[in-house]
């Protein structure tokens, strides 16, 4: 433990944020650090609890509290008090490949479990993680670390997302040697093109892809394996593969007017973004401009806010964003309570961003489509939608969000974005593999394994547990490099 009162001499501080009017000139990520003396105060805070919840990953309620990469939180924060930040890196290290990726798109389940919740505000866990990175990288101790000795063994990473990736580093590090295929023209899958540039600069991504390849790791990008290189193909040549390609099947909205032009899945909207940003900072104009345009957002998580910041700084005239379900609490009911993961209302950067620039929050909650409306050149211009209530089915007995009677309205829009969440892996790769699916069109395993229904074939990340988080997806990389390295040798140390 750092200071025994430390919980009760300093308040929590965080990051300072660029005011939303400002930040949304331009796609740069808007957090301005605190300083190393004032963040190891924060480390301070952290009292390192008999039962620290903060980093045990455990399901409870349905949902994960603490840290599903169980890192050695209370470890690190009081490394960070004591400024011993070469330490606290190498304790880091040790459960998380990426925290430079966590420490900026991880909703910090390890702060929802923390002890002073309970009472007060949580440690800054998931600042102290990025000082920590941050500091070692501008260190020097972030450096290539190749192992010395070879197995001779070979293994294809399908997918370059934080699965992927995550396998890849584990696999390298035991002597495999690892090839890494994407299809896209960028490494980096999700972290690249699914999260905006002002969460995750993509040279974030660059930096630890360097260090990677000077660590042995081959990367191929711009190849789609089931269609550039053949299934059999891939078996053949190498000891075993790890299917890691994401949960990149969209949900549609299926209703009358859906084939008007104008209406994207989110995903499509926030690559080609992130693409034209990168690739020529716009000028190449291959990107779905909002510039002056009724944008309507359909969904309401991470990607349906990501969508409301990128319209915003693209240009939108105006932003809605609904919601199927009601409005959360701003604050934990009886039967929420900590150490569970908190279900209350968020407002994230894109919401601040639309309340600063259109003065009202986006979101229309309990509210759906119902149809699209389009003019004589087939662009849509119009929604109908309606409000929901809850009811339950008399045939199944389960709750449903069903329309209310007379609540209809038409609303003027211009783009839609479709942001409703995955249904699994894409079906030209799982057939390719002959690979089993569940019920929900992931890859299927035994529970907590990773070797799919083909011999040699193992899978990780959305794929394998559905739309997640990026802090999941490390972990099940970690573990399914584990699982292929005990399957090639016999046993692992991994």
């Amino acid at each position: 433990m750092g200071k025994p009162t430390g919980f009760l001499d300093f308040k929590r501080e965080t990051s300072e944020t660029v005011r939303p009017k400002v930040r949304i000139k331009n796609f740069n990520e808007f957090h301005v650090p605190l300083s190393r003396e004032k963040q190891r105060l924060q480390g301070a805070r952290c009292m390192a609890c008999g039962v620290p919840f903060c980093q045990s990953g455990m399901m409870i309620g349905g949902m994960a509290s603490g840290c599903p990469l169980q890192n050695l939180i209370p470890e690190w924060n009081d490394l960070v008090y004591t400024g011993s930040w070469e330490q606290a890196y190498h304790r880091l290290a040790k459960t998380n490949c990426f925290p430079e990726f966590t420490a900026r798109v991880c909703p910090a389940l390890c702060e929802a479990a923390c002890t002073c919740n309970l009472n007060g505000e949580p440690v800054a866990t998931k600042e102290n993680e990025w000082a920590i990175i941050e500091n070692a990288f501008e260190m020097g101790l972030v450096v290539p670390n190749p192992p010395k000795v070879r197995t001779g063994k070979k293994v294809a990473v399908v997918g370059s997302g934080p699965a992927g990736l995550a396998a890849a580093v584990q696999l390298n590090k035991r002597g495999h040697k690892v090839t890494v295929f994407e299809r896209n023209d960028r490494i980096g899958g999700l972290l690249r093109y699914g999260i905006p540039n002002m969460k995750l600069d993509k040279s974030i991504i660059d930096r630890r892809i360097a260090i990677m390849e000077a660590e042995g790791i081959e990367f191929a990008a711009n190849t789609n394996i089931g269609e550039d290189i053949k299934a059999n193909a891939l078996l053949k040549d190498y000891d075993r593969v790890i299917l890691a390609c994401g949960a990149s099947n969209p949900r549609d909205i299926n209703v009358p007017g859906r084939d008007s032009k104008g209406i994207y899945f989110a995903v499509d909207f926030l690559k080609a973004t992130t693409k034209s940003l990168l690739d020529s900072n716009f000028a190449d104009q291959n990107f779905v401009s909002a510039k002056g345009k009724k944008v309507m957002v359909i969904g309401g998580g991470d990607t349906g806010n990501d969508c409301v910041g990128t319209a915003i700084r693209l240009g939108a005239a105006s932003v809605i964003q609904l919601e199927m379900m009601p409005k959360a609490p701003d604050t934990r009911t009886a039967d929420n309570p900590w150490p569970e993961w908190p279900k209350i209302c968020k407002t994230d950067y894109g919401q601040e961003e639309a309340i600063e620039v259109y003065g009202h929050d986006p979101r229309v909650y309990q509210t759906t489509v119902t149809e699209f409306a389009a003019n004589k050149k087939g662009e849509v211009c119009q929604a109908k939608i309606v409000k929901l209530e809850s009811k339950k089915d008399e045939k199944t007995g389960r709750m449903m969000m069903v329309p209310v009677e007379g609540t209809q309205e038409t609303v003027n829009v211009d783009l839609v974005f479709i942001a409703a969440g995955f249904l699994g892996a894409q079906k030209y790769v799982t057939d390719a593999f002959k690979v089993e699916l569940d019920g929900r069109t992931n890859v299927a395993t035994q529970p907590e394994q990773y070797q799919t229904s083909v011999k040699h074939v193992f899978t990780a990340g959305d794929m394998h547990r559905g739309q997640s988080l990026v802090v999941w997806a490390i972990r099940e990389g970690r573990e399914a490099a584990r699982a292929v390295d005990e399957s090639l040798m016999g046993y692992t140390n991994l």
